[in-house]
């Protein structure tokens, strides 16, 4: 095996890529995986490496001729198995960062913040430093930094209470929220409900959309109600009241209760309806607007970052009030539409009146029929009275569409081999 460099730090091989020998991009590396042992340096298994589909594979050490800050090179054969890890390994920046370990000489208590691997003579590649911090002598004061030998410290294989993420998070804070939830999940318990304390209200709201079920209510169980209330709040609200079906009643109640009355009303009525259903599937908060309104009131609204591409497609006209259940709906003002009119001209000009909406008690098979005849992005729900009651967007009819486990699956060929 050869090297760029003597010793790579991990944290910035994070997201590193991984190339073939023919230079095709077979990756990212999300993590490190090694073994402790007893009275010697921790020997490097392999990387975890995300592959298309955010999928995690697992490329053993053995597999990797080259490792530097900037890229790794296999030889080109990988399998491509989901990587499931075993008891005695050790995932390096979803385990070790943040950890409190000890120093040797007069038992110092200090925090991992990065770990250094190098090559052996043999060939091995063993951890060989450890990146530290020392208390600091106050609350505003960040104690001393220094990088020491392995066998300098101890605790490693302790298991810690209370273990911190901010440098697990700072390692992946460019990760967006579907990627991160991909890390989320291949992390223990312990460390997923460690890491979701770290997170902010908003940031853990994104990441809790994007795991599987069990992991999402594992989460949710784990923070404190009230924090977990606020949680609720920021997620989208087809998407709390999705993860509160997952609860009992009794924990749907108490966390409707503690939320903001508006918010816990738009989720109660999407819990009315069958999860396989428009109603089920619905957001109940589109873009909303009067038929009085402009074209750039409209485009300042689609604008708002925080829409999604299918969600900031169209804006729904009605007429008022503007919130959910609506006043009667007149029809759809699609995005290209508003671009090629002056900003003046009313939405009520150039609305689609024959995108009728559809009951939110239609079953799934009803829903897509309508997207694919249509060539839709998003559906406008209505009630019998023709009032707006929300929209169901592509992503979300693809999300029922797909296996309950989709985000999980593990079908997959077992060999990915790139020509040399």
């Amino acid at each position: 095996m050869s090297t760029q460099t003597s010793r790579v730090f991990i944290a910035r091989l994070s997201g590193v890529p991984v190339f073939a020998p023919n230079g095709d991009q077979v990756g990212r590396v999300r993590d490190v995986v090694v073994t402790l042992r007893i009275g010697a340096q921790p020997r490097v298994l392999g990387l975890v490496v995300e592959v298309t589909g955010r999928r995690r594979i697992f490329v053993p050490i053995t597999r990797v001729t080259t490792i530097d800050v900037g890229q790794v090179i296999t030889t080109g054969v990988v399998n491509l198995r989901t990587f499931q890890q075993r008891p005695s390994e050790t995932l390096v920046l979803g385990e070790l960062l943040d950890r409190k370990v000890d120093l040797v000489a007069d038992e110092t208590q200090v925090t991992v913040l990065d770990v250094a691997i190098e090559a052996s003579r043999t060939g091995d590649w063993l951890i060989s430093k450890v990146y530290i911090r020392k208390s600091g002598g106050g609350i505003r004061r960040r104690g001393e930094t220094l990088v020491v030998d392995w066998d300098f410290v101890s605790g490693f294989s302790l298991n810690e209470e209370g273990q911190g993420a901010a440098h697990l998070l700072a390692t992946f804070d460019k990760l967006r929220p579907a990627d991160l939830a991909g890390v989320l999940h291949e992390l223990s318990p312990k460390r997923r409900a460690e890491v979701a304390a770290a997170l902010d209200d908003k940031k853990l709201a994104d990441v809790l959309e994007e795991l599987p079920d069990d992991d999402q209510v594992e989460i949710l169980k784990a923070l404190e109600s009230e924090r977990a209330a606020d949680v609720l709040e920021e997620m989208d609200p087809d998407d709390a009241a999705d993860l509160l079906s997952e609860l009992s009643e009794e924990d749907q109640e108490r966390l409707l209760q503690l939320m903001d009355p508006e918010e816990a009303d738009d989720v109660r009525r999407l819990l009315a309806y069958g999860d396989y259903t428009a109603g089920g599937m619905m957001t109940s908060e589109p873009v909303i607007l009067s038929p009085d309104a402009t074209v750039a009131q409209a485009l300042a609204h689609v604008r708002n970052p925080t829409l999604n591409p299918a969600m900031a497609a169209q804006v729904y006209v009605v007429r008022p009030p503007l919130e959910t259940p609506t006043g009667r709906y007149l029809g759809v003002a699609h995005f290209q539409r508003l671009l090629r009119e002056p900003p003046s001209a009313l939405v009520s000009g150039l609305i689609d009146t024959e995108l009728q909406g559809i009951s939110p008690d239609a079953q799934l098979n009803e829903v897509t029929r309508m997207f694919a005849t249509y060539n839709l992005v998003a559906l406008p729900v209505v009630d019998e009275h023709q009032r707006l009651l929300g929209a169901v967007t592509v992503d979300d009819v693809i999300d029922h569409m797909l296996p309950e486990d989709w985000r999980e699956s593990t079908d997959t060929a077992t060999e990915f081999t790139h020509g040399s």
